[in-house]
């Protein structure tokens, strides 16, 4: 496979993270701020929380959408590196209305490349998704296999992927551009109807309801502790890491939906039942990364395992309905 290709490292400057009030970008900026980096949350809140980043006394947040090209031109210039999280979620929302989805995930990465081109060119990188895949049963899915999108939000994911290799090779932009894999972990409500099944699971189990299966169950995934992605994009800031295409960011675990229930069962130490119902439009029946070029690039990173990542993952359900006092940190 060869080595990474050569890297410097560097001090953590001023780094910008789009969608930084998210799940995942809330999680990201507080291990920045810990790294040591001067760091700026960009984020229209919806889907966002002040919240997330209760704490966070040296992260700035900037309320807006990357959709403003003035507020982009604002916030980008003077960038080390520029994280761009922010997107409009959900394979069921993009098929309910797919121009929105279009807007925020296609045009709006256009919009941040753009503005990074025009602030100085910092490093950028860029959260694809797995479900490009889509149709493709090859597993472990490799980055080189034909992507055939199964919906319009896999669809928009694509079109920032595009973008992003399109504006490297015209602009001389340093890219990174990831597909992130069913990522899980602290901060990632289930209080909608969008919600990833880890939290709807971790929220029903709690509260001692059955867990909503969507289909039979046996649908795969590689479920990616949140900390475990943290931790490779922290790595990729700090060394300027780039590559000449998407490369998979998750470490080819695969388990089923009701291998998850099993698991969470025993993290939670009850017996747990399930409610199936509908299969969802747009999903993809299974779904694990070839993990090559994210080793090639990383080979310091080891992921958290799913059973300690849900034991975090359920500890900070607990804290935040009162009923446990003691976090749980995943190694």
């Amino acid at each position: 496979m060869g080595s990474p290709p050569p890297v410097t490292e560097s001090a953590l400057g001023r780094i910008v993270v789009t969608g930084g009030a998210g799940f995942i970008g809330a999680n990201l900026c507080q291990a920045l701020l810990s790294a040591g980096a001067e760091v700026v949350a960009l984020d229209d809140l919806s889907s966002g929380r002040t919240e997330n980043l209760a704490g966070m006394a040296g992260v700035e947040l900037v309320e807006g959408s990357i959709l403003d090209t003035g507020l982009l031109a604002r916030v980008l210039p003077g960038a080390q590196s520029v994280v761009h999280l922010a997107a409009r979620p959900s394979v069921a929302r993009s098929i309910e209305d797919p121009v929105s989805t279009h807007e925020t995930n296609a045009t709006g990465t256009l919009r941040v490349l753009q503005a990074a081109a025009a602030a100085g060119r910092p490093h950028v990188v860029v959260a694809s998704s797995s479900s490009v895949y889509g149709a493709n049963r090859t597993l472990p899915a490799s980055e080189d296999l034909p992507a055939l999108p199964l919906s319009p939000y896999a669809a928009s994911k694509l079109a920032s992927e595009a973008y992003t290799l399109a504006f490297a090779s015209s602009f001389g932009l340093p890219v990174l551009p990831f597909r992130f894999f069913n990522v899980f972990g602290p901060l990632q409500r289930a209080d909608h109807a969008y919600a990833a099944v880890v939290p709807a699971f971790v929220s029903a189990a709690i509260a001692g309801a059955a867990l909503p299966v969507h289909g039979d169950g046996k649908q795969t995934r590689d479920f990616t502790y949140v900390g475990s992605v943290v931790a490779v994009l922290v790595d990729a800031v700090r060394r300027g890491v780039t590559a000449p295409g998407p490369v998979n960011l998750a470490f080819g675990g695969r388990s089923s939906v009701l291998e998850l229930v099993e698991v969470l069962s025993t993290v939670v130490g009850s017996p747990l039942t399930v409610h199936h119902e509908d299969p969802r439009p747009g999903d993809v029946r299974d779904s694990q990364a070839d993990q090559s070029k994210l080793r090639a690039l990383f080979p310091s990173v080891e992921p958290v395992a799913l059973e300690a990542g849900l034991a975090a993952t359920v500890a900070w359900f607990r804290s935040e309905l009162g009923t446990s006092s003691e976090p749980v940190t995943a190694h």
